[in-house]
This record gives structure tokens, C-alpha cells and sequence, in this order.
């Protein structure tokens, strides 16, 4: 008779307890994802995510760009492929900057998991905890949090209508040494804010003197409602500026298909980095991103974008125009997915935000954008992603809002 296994009672298992890293137990929840759960209740009008408006997204021609995929390409299209991503579609990535007047060839190009993965892969590439960043003020959300991740330090140069004050960055350099300048340069990611094209010159001017890559996040370029296109940071700075880019904004977002274009000296760090964190972005979509490119698709749709943001642009200032109190200020930009706006010196966007969601709308409050925890007065409207009609009911919504809670709210009109 065997001998009886006399079994160990278990502890208690207290998965709190365990000892996760310090900055990731630390880590903040996206404001901007964790307002997407409540924008998805019955009712609720959202301007909080930057969202593009579905009723865009091309999905006929998408159906067909997946038929021609699995005809031409077969089970490649659904293997593992090169980290870099596809040959073809980083050629034809690299085209359409040359474009662009960016000097391009297949070897300056990674496609990544969105333009998301590609800030956070530069952010591995380059900085060890404690190393400073310059940004903009206020900066782009998803960029704090990645470099937050990293243990980053901040230093900030402002804004103006014409985008950073670039006369403030050489004292900056000089004091902090840098790692990185991280800019939103074009129809800027909250403000909407263009950067003028004498300061770009000076910026890149300056960071060439002192050898610090520039990081142009550019989701936004090609969206263009007036004026003329005006020239990128990359194709001014070549080698000194990396862009980063997405089809997220131009085609659909849960593509995830992203880039980066950088110098291609380095671009081995960021494929070994990208190997480390996915092996590769999704093959399926990078052929059909590639077959919409292949068959022309890509300009026409982008000219009936820019067709419904701009006209959802006009309307939301329309209405803030009417409903909202002189005291509210806000920006006009001339592009992109977002409205800037600025309350009276005192008052705090995040208490008011309670009381908007009683009324059923959102917005994002731009604390988050700025990585001191500042800004608190101030906060970012989307408008893409909402109808007509919701974005003139968000925003009489909102207006009944500050009408009753900010000092002096009377409306504009």
C-alpha cells in the first residue's frame, strides 16, 4: 500500500502584494481612455477622444482591398513578415513622403502598431530614467505617458498662435542637455496649433548646432481645411528630425498601421526594439493599407475628410460662438481634429467637467497635457468624431454649464 501524499494547505494568494516595478505600479490611467468608457453610455455626447467619425472609414472599399489581398497574396498575407514591415508598403510609405519634399527610400521607414508604439519605441531608444525632454506647452497626452514610463524629466517652452516659442529653446538646452525636443508640429495634439515656418527653420537651425534629434509626431498634416500646406520639419531637418506617422487618422484607426521615418543609420535600434515588443505590426493590414495605397484610393479619401472635419469645425465654433460665454476663450485651428479652449485665470475645467457629465457630454480637461500638472483652467473639444446635430447639442450642453458656473457666464449672444 502506497504511502498517503499529504498536501500542503495553499497560503493565501494576495496578487496586490506582489512586487510589481515602482513606476509601473505608479503608472496613471489615460483621462482620455478611461473617458471613452463613459462616452460609450446611452446619450452621452463625446468630445473627449481623438477620435476620427466612423461614418468615414472607406468600408466597401476596405471589403474589397481584403478580397485582392488573399487572391494576390495567400496565406503571406496572414504569416509573420520582417519586423521593418512589408518592403512594399514601406515603399510606398517612403513615395509619399518624397512627395512631400521629404527625402525618403525604403530603409528610413519602420511600420509599427499605430503611431502610439512608434513614440514609445523612440522613447526606448532614447531615454534612461532622469533624462530631460524638451515639449511643447501644453504637449501631447500619450506622449507624457509614455515618457512618464521611462522616468523621463520635463523641460517646457510655451506657445503661441504661431507654436513654440522658439527664441526660450537655446537657454533650455543649455541648462538641461536634453535627450530629445518632442513636438507636435502640425495642427498640434490638444491646441490645434501650427507651428509657423520661420520657427521651424530656427528650431531645426538650433537643434542641428547642438545635435539633438527633434521627434515630430505628425498624425495630423494631411489634414489640411485652409490655407497652404506648409513645409514638414523633416523635409527642413532631414536626418536631425524623425517623424512619426499613422494611417490611423487618414484611413481607420483600429488598423494600427503607424511608421517611423528616421535616418537610416539607426533604424536597426528601433527593429530590434520593435522585435523585442511585437516581432512585427499586424501583416493583414499592412497588405490592405498597401492594396488601398496600390489602387489610388488614399487622396480622394483624404480630400473627403477634410471635406466633413472642416465643416464640423466651423459648426463647433458656430455654436461656441452662441452659446458659450465671452470668458471662454478657444483656438482656431486650420486643421486636424481639435479646438483648444482656455477658461477665466481661477477656474478649474475638472470640477466642471462633474457637472457637465450630469448634462450628458464630455471633454477632455488639460491638466493632462501638461506635464506639471498645470493647465488647470483649460481643456480640449474633439470635433470629428460627433454628428451635426451632436455637436451643436454638446455644446449648448456645455454652454448651460458655464453659464451657470463661471463668474460672469453670460453667453456671447
Amino acid at each position: 500500500m502506497s504511502a498517503e501524499i499529504v498536501m500542503e494547505k495553499p497560503g493565501k494568494t494576495s496578487p496586490k502584494d506582489w512586487r510589481f516595478t515602482p513606476h509601473v505600479a505608479e503608472l496613471e490611467a489615460s483621462i482620455i481612455r478611461e473617458m471613452l468608457k463613459f462616452s460609450s453610455l446611452p446619450g452621452v455626447i463625446s468630445f473627449a477622444g481623438g477620435l476620427p467619425a466612423p461614418e468615414m472609414f472607406p468600408l466597401e472599399e476596405m471589403k474589397t482591398s481584403c478580397a485582392n489581398i488573399i487572391d494576390r497574396y495567400g496565406s503571406d498575407s496572414m504569416q509573420y513578415s520582417l519586423s521593418m514591415g512589408i518592403t512594399p508598403l514601406r515603399e510606398a510609405i517612403a513615395a509619399r513622403a518624397n512627395e512631400r519634399g521629404i527625402k525618403s527610400v525604403c530603409a528610413n521607414i519602420l511600420v509599427t502598431s499605430g503611431a502610439q508604439q512608434a513614440l514609445e519605441m523612440v522613447t526606448r531608444v532614447f531615454i534612461d530614467p532622469g533624462d530631460v525632454v524638451i515639449t511643447e506647452y501644453p504637449t501631447y497626452v500619450g506622449a507624457i505617458q509614455a515618457f512618464n514610463y521611462h522616468r523621463a524629466t520635463y523641460e517646457y517652452v510655451s506657445m503661441d498662435s504661431d507654436g513654440m516659442l522658439v527664441d526660450q529653446l537655446e537657454e533650455r538646452i543649455e541648462r538641461c542637455n536634453p535627450k530629445l525636443i518632442y513636438i507636435v508640429s502640425t495642427y498640434q495634439n490638444p491646441s490645434g496649433i501650427t507651428m509657423a515656418l520661420p520657427r521651424r527653420r530656427k528650431l531645426v537651425d538650433i537643434a542641428s548646432r547642438h545635435n539633438i534629434p527633434i521627434i515630430d509626431d505628425d498624425p495630423y498634416s494631411e489634414l489640411r481645411f485652409e490655407g497652404d500646406p506648409i513645409t514638414s520639419l523633416k523635409a527642413l531637418g532631414g536626418d536631425i528630425v524623425i517623424s512619426l506617422g499613422t494611417f490611423s487618422k487618414l484611413l481607420a484607426p483600429g488598423l494600427r498601421i503607424g511608421w517611423i521615418n528616421g535616418p537610416s543609420e539607426i533604424m536597426p535600434l528601433f527593429e530590434r526594439v520593435k522585435q523585442v515588443s511585437d516581432l512585427h505590426a499586424n501583416t493583414f493590414t499592412q497588405y490592405m493599407v498597401l492594396d488601398f495605397l496600390e489602387r489610388g484610393l488614399l487622396d480622394g479619401h483624404i480630400d473627403n475628410i477634410r471635406a466633413d472635419y472642416s465643416a464640423k469645425r466651423d459648426l463647433m465654433i458656430k455654436a461656441i460662438k452662441e452659446y458659450f460665454p465671452q470668458s471662454v476663450k478657444i483656438t482656431h485651428p486650420a486643421g486636424g481634429l481639435f479646438l483648444w479652449c482656455e477658461l477665466p485665470e481661477g477656474c478649474d475645467a475638472r470640477e466642471l467637467l462633474d457637472y457637465a457629465i450630469e448634462e450628458k457630454v464630455t471633454y477632455v480637461v488639460g491638466k493632462a497635457f501638461h506635464p506639471d500638472g498645470s493647465g488647470e483652467n483649460t481643456f480640449r473639444l474633439n470635433f470629428s468624431n460627433a454628428s451635426h446635430e451632436s455637436i451643436v447639442e454638446g455644446i449648448k450642453r456645455l454652454g448651460r454649464v458655464f453659464g451657470a458656473h463661471l463668474p460672469g457666464g453670460e453667453m456671447s449672444q
